[in-house]
């Protein structure tokens, strides 16, 4: 698929706003979110019947 012309764009983005990034997710070096962060919230939502040791 190819990308929208500049006139195509700017019609789009008055339309529907810039609600998605232009590079996906695996384009991007995330490496800086903090993952402790995310497995910290992991671990803290784990169902009570799972072993907590």
């Amino acid at each position: 698929m190819s990308e929208p012309s500049d006139g195509a764009r700017r019609r789009l983005d008055e339309v529907f706003g810039d609600v998605l990034p232009v590079t996906t997710s695996d384009e991007r070096d995330d490496r800086d979110a903090a993952p402790a962060a995310r497995d910290e919230q992991l671990l803290a939502d784990r169902p009570p019947h799972h072993d907590r040791d």
